[in-house]
């Protein structure tokens, strides 16, 4: 099995707990996730599978589609519902400065990381130091917000927001700037992903659900195949003749692309394909000043 599973995440359950039941369900031993949810989220996330788990990088760079539920008024230790409460600000439930709030946020803005995060800092997650009760210096990020609406007000204390969002983005980062901007503080209560790049609730299934498929032996009709899965990519398929360099992960010039392939400029990441459409791996397009043509290098070999 070479492919995705569009799993949906239950609350409970952490990111790795997850890879471990569908590693046990499909039995299989290669088996990855796409980007972490909090064990307290719930909602999509791709599980790669085979030779599929050399694509998680790629996928988890596509942007993502939040519903959060926050909680006015207050902050906590961890952005959200599962920490401590360290302050309490008294306040006027104004739905017109409050959307105003929110809707300030759509576009670019430098986002400082949440102490309880994955991100690394001289070689220790932050979230490891943050349960020691340490707190070292992180430097703001850039990321874009899409879109950002609220769905609805559910006064005295809570709104519920949807964001179409960059990789990276912290939704409690966020939610907590929200209350800053509206003065009052603020922490995410509640967190459902509807989606990952093109991976969607929709689509998605549960683990009891996986569990019948496969008891069924119609686990395959769920899994998404890699080419599917990378469909956002431009493709390139190379001529018979240079079967043998792309299998041995050569780079590719454009005077050996296949007609049928997509018109690529430089600097692109592409998805390379052999003389027979078999999904050969990952490619970076460069100008070959000797040659003076378009050279595919492998980024990523999947055969």
């Amino acid at each position: 099995m070479d492919g995705i599973l569009n799993i949906y995440k239950e609350k409970g359950f952490t990111s790795h707990d997850v890879v471990a039941v569908v590693r046990r369900t499909i039995n299989q031993k290669k088996v990855g996730h796409t980007g972490t949810l909090d064990p307290d989220a719930e909602g999509v996330l791709p599980i790669c599978v085979g030779k599929a788990t050399k694509l998680a990088d790629y996928i988890m760079n596509s942007g993502k589609t939040y519903e959060a539920e926050i909680t006015l008024g207050a902050k906590t230790t961890t952005q959200d519902a599962s920490g401590e409460i360290i302050s309490r600000t008294d306040f006027v439930f104004d739905e017109d400065k409050i959307a105003q709030a929110v809707l300030s946020f759509k576009g670019s803005y430098m986002q400082l990381p949440p102490m309880y995060s994955a991100i690394k800092v001289n070689g220790k997650k932050l979230y490891e130091l943050a349960r020691k009760g340490q707190e070292v210096e992180r430097k703001p990020r850039k990321v874009d917000i899409y879109e950002i609406n609220i769905i609805e007000f559910l006064p005295p204390d809570k709104i519920k927001i949807s964001v179409d969002c960059s990789k990276g983005t912290y939704i409690r980062a966020l939610s907590e700037d929200i209350g800053d901007k509206i003065g009052c503080g603020a922490y995410m209560s509640a967190l459902t992903r509807t989606r990952s790049g093109r991976f969607n609730v929709q689509n998605s299934i549960k683990l009891d659900k996986l569990k019948e498929l496969c008891d069924n032996g119609n686990v395959m009709d769920k899994v998404l195949t890699m080419e599917e899965s990378m469909a956002d990519y431009k493709k390139v398929y190379i001529l018979p003749k240079s079967d043998k360099l792309m299998h041995n992960g050569a780079k590719i010039y454009s005077y050996c692309f296949d007609k049928k392939s997509d018109d690529v400029a430089i600097g692109e990441t592409v998805i390379g394909f052999d003389s027979s459409s078999n999904l050969n791996g990952i490619y970076k397009t460069e100008y070959d000043t000797d040659k003076k043509c378009i050279v595919i290098k492998p980024l990523t070999i999947l055969l």
